[in-house]
């Protein structure tokens, strides 16, 4: 694993996924996620491991459950339309409390949009695309190392809070070719599919929480009586009309994240010692981001870099702290202007805030972004 490489984004999030412990894929061909399947298909068999090809992306989707439910670790890939077909079973993933993973290499639509075209547009996707009131974490990778290493960290997070986690890649990333080293599999922390802590005889329940307020819910075929509903449900997994048990599982669901919210938010900084502007940026954007930032020292002007890893849950924390420091923070995205929104409500009129957004199907080039700052700079000596 750790021979330098030459590798694509997309191919080292199989590999990280594989070596978190995932043996099962379904999945449907779309660009630009395509190689995640090809690479399925390839590596899944040599390790045990089960590759189907459904017939449309809602298939995908309920067969990626459907062996999760049976005790294996399980992920599914696509990319912006077929994103928009798993929304049901996604949010059926967040009822149920069934650990799985669903990368979308983002590219440009609405509906068919630009295929293979790069773009950041599913920032909002991610968080509320399918109905009602749910969590999500969402995690979004900068480079071909990151694709392995939020591969790993997602399947971890999806087993550990038992729900389903997005890889929010983006074309770029995605296509992108760097020489990389993996860490051994000895170096790799694993999160093992958790298990039922007591038996039926002794009360046991699959929907009962623990500590952590996640069940310990078993797997098909284990011996144990499950029922798995998409409906609000109790304890035993049978649905209940109950007002009182409706508030408790939606508060536990959305709180089983919030208690360890710091620690899956992952946000890296640049160049923040003594800046007096910020630039936030996440994904492929934020390569372009960094040389941005680093040319516009060179002009004088005291500006960092906040790099954002965990998209959701936002980085609220980190975000409220730059606030308090810097004079305007610019967003940079591969859209009409998406996350920008989440960094106006937390800093909420502390500093100005300037969004720099490119949609035209092109990635940004490091000129259009420092013209971002010089304007922010300009505005805030105004």
């Amino acid at each position: 694993m750790s021979k330098a490489r030459l590798m694509q984004g997309n191919e080292a999030c199989v590999e990280g996924a594989l070596a978190a412990g995932v043996r099962f894929f379904g999945g449907y061909p779309i660009t630009p996620s395509t190689e995640v399947a090809e690479g399925m298909a390839k590596l899944l068999p040599t390790v045990g491991g089960k590759f189907v090809q459904m017939e449309d992306e809602i298939a995908s989707m309920g067969v990626v459950l459907g062996a999760s439910l049976a005790g294996k670790k399980a992920v599914t890939a696509s990319s912006g339309p077929g994103i928009s077909l798993k929304q049901e079973l996604i949010g059926y993933a967040a009822a149920a409390e069934i650990p799985v993973v669903i990368v979308n290499v983002q590219r440009v639509g609405p509906s068919t949009g630009q295929p293979t075209a790069p773009s950041q547009g599913d920032v909002m996707q991610a968080r509320w695309g399918t109905h009602g009131d749910h969590p999500m974490i969402a995690l979004s990778p900068w480079s071909v190392r990151e694709a392995f290493d939020t591969a790993v960290m997602a399947v971890n997070y999806s087993e550990r809070f038992r729900t389903p986690v997005i890889l929010l890649m983006d074309e770029i990333v995605g296509h992108l070719r760097e020489k990389v080293e993996l860490p051994e599999a000895s170096a790799i922390e694993i999160y093992p599919r958790r298990k039922p802590t007591c038996s039926r005889a002794e009360g046991y329940q699959p929907f009962t929480p623990d500590k952590d307020l996640v069940p310990n819910t078993a797997n098909f075929g284990e011996g144990y009586h499950i029922h798995v509903t998409g409906l609000i449900h109790d304890d035993t997994g049978f649905p209940i009309g109950s007002p009182k048990i409706t508030r408790e599982v939606t508060k536990r669901l959305h709180e089983k994240i919030d208690i360890a919210r710091d620690e899956i938010t992952h946000v890296e900084e640049y160049f923040m010692d003594d800046a007096e502007y910020a630039v936030v940026a996440f994904g492929g954007t934020a390569r372009t981001a960094y040389e941005a930032v680093a040319n516009a020292r060179k002009k004088g002007i005291k500006v960092g870099m906040v790099r954002l890893i965990t998209i959701w849950p936002f980085a609220d924390k980190a975000i409220k702290k730059i606030a308090e420091k810097v004079k305007g923070i610019l967003v940079a995205e591969l859209n009409y202007g998406q996350l920008v929104g989440e960094v106006e409500r937390v800093v909420a009129g502390k500093c100005p805030v300037k969004l720099c957004a490119k949609y035209d199907m092109t990635i940004f080039e490091p000129a259009e972004i420092e013209a971002g700052i010089d304007e922010l700079v300009a505005g805030g000596k105004a």
